[in-house]
């Protein structure tokens, strides 16, 4: 559904190493730096990116908005979040754990990065 996701970030020297960090911990390799200054991470089905906004205006969150990573093992969410809080995440929500709902069970992490986007990891239990 989709081909890439960009956030916004005042530093994206400061966002890199902390994606490289927690993006490592699921197995991806360190974002590249293209000649705008943007960061890019490329997997087979899709690309995530960081930028200083086009506009010149600061960056800033998006009220409401989550950006999810999946996860194969829940070993993988929790080394995902150690290293976010690692890096200069600050966990939000409920500590790394188990979630009941009515489409079915996850374990999910949930954090803020540098520039106070909010990411999860997510396993989806079979």
């Amino acid at each position: 559904m989709f081909s890439h996701v960009m956030i916004g970030a005042d530093d994206v020297q400061e966002s890199k190493r902390f994606y490289d960090a927690i993006l490592g911990a699921m197995g991806y390799d360190a974002g590249v730096i293209d000649d705008k200054g943007r960061c890019f991470y490329f997997t087979n089905t899709g690309v995530f990116a960081i930028s200083k906004p086009i506009n010149g205006e600061s960056a800033c969150h998006g009220n409401g908005s989550t950006i999810g990573f999946s996860a194969d093992t829940p070993a993988t969410v929790d080394a995902w979040h150690l290293a976010g809080t690692k890096n200069g995440g600050v966990t939000c929500e409920n500590p790394p754990g188990v979630r009941e709902l009515p489409l079915g069970n996850l374990y999910a992490a949930y954090l803020r990065d540098p520039a106070g986007n909010k990411i999860c990891a997510i396993h989806r239990y079979d």
